[in-house]
């Protein structure tokens, strides 16, 4: 009797295993470890980017998603060779990769004109992507791109308020600019309404390549200026330390986009938490992932600023920061 009912349990079990296999059933943990695949595709060099990508794959992890584990990541950067991008972005749409997260604004304008079908995350996108023409509208983006946009040239008037406070009979204010940046426009547009309330002069000092920078800090020398805007050009954000000792050397005020250059040395910055709106992109990944159209999901601006204040760069310059700067600060370097 025990017998029979041994090999009753075996037939069973049988049956039951020749069923899944018919029925396409998979194991628990095979489907566990499904591994999704998506581009990333960046100005610059991964060194540069490395901070952001922290970002990305920490809110990746807040997601499940472990790279190597359950998610492919296929990286590739532009090495200061934008003219490289839309041959990066081709090789990224021939894999077939389920999304592409765009990091800086030449990235995301490669990877636009790329597809039109495989979804893009802009990591941060410093260019207006109403006026820059990736989107229709931030609350219905349509198409096949949404993601983060760090409201750059919207906050440059600001920064201007904060560089003219902090350095006495300031007249003169140098800014970095790279034309082919879809971002550089709009910031121009902004920065030249809020000069004249500030009363002072615009000087453009054109930078597209990492060479172009010490003979840029020489121009706004020998031009006279005061003090220099740094914008989030990934051309900057990508090298802040070679930007800072550049700065000191010729001994010119900053004012910029992000904290990294005031820690690097640089004096100033206001502007949102880049490695936290990349953080936060990655929930636009997990939800396209999941299914979600990319184009009926909303772009989401910063909520944190921060405001950062190097002290020891001030009393090397001969400055005193205001209370009224010093107040608003969210970090300050001593």
């Amino acid at each position: 009797m025990r017998r029979h009912s041994r090999r009753q349990i075996l037939e069973g079990s049988l049956a039951l295993a020749g069923f899944c296999l018919l029925s396409g059933c998979e194991r628990p943990d095979r489907q566990a470890t499904k591994i999704r695949r998506i581009g990333f595709l960046a100005v610059g060099s991964r060194e540069g980017r490395t901070f952001l990508i922290d970002g990305l794959l920490q809110g990746l992890r807040e997601h499940g998603y472990v790279e190597g584990k359950n998610i492919v990541i296929e990286y590739r950067f532009s090495e200061d060779r934008n003219e490289r991008l839309p041959e990066l972005a081709a090789e990224l749409v021939n894999l077939n990769v389920a999304l592409i997260v765009a990091s800086g604004s030449p990235a995301s304008l490669a990877a636009k004109r790329a597809t039109t079908t495989i979804p893009i995350v802009m990591g941060s996108l410093a260019a207006n992507p109403i006026e820059a023409g990736f989107i229709t509208s931030l609350a219905r983006p349509g198409g096949n791109i949404t993601g983060m946009t760090e409201m750059a040239s919207q906050l440059s008037g600001k920064r201007l308020e904060l560089i003219k406070a902090s350095v006495p009979d300031l007249t003169r204010v140098a800014f970095l600019w790279n034309p082919p940046n879809p971002a550089s426009a709009p910031l121009l547009k902004e920065l030249e309404a809020a000069a004249p309330r500030l009363e002072v002069k615009l000087q453009r000092l054109e930078v597209r390549v990492p060479e172009d920078l010490e003979g840029a800090f020489k121009a706004a020398v020998r031009q006279r200026a005061g003090a220099l805007y740094v914008p989030g050009d990934p051309l900057t954000t990508n090298r802040p330390q070679v930007i800072a000792d550049l700065a000191l050397t010729h001994r010119l005020p900053t004012i910029s986009d992000y904290g990294g250059l005031p820690r690097a040395g640089g004096l100033l910055s206001y502007g949102p938490d880049l490695v936290d709106s990349y953080r936060r992109a990655a929930a636009f990944v997990d939800k396209i992932l999941k299914g979600a159209n990319p184009g009926e999901l909303p772009m989401e601006q910063p909520t944190k600023f921060d405001l950062v204040v190097n002290q020891k760069t001030a009393r090397f310059l001969g400055l005193t920061i205001p209370q009224s700067v010093l107040q608003q600060a969210t970090q300050v370097i001593e």
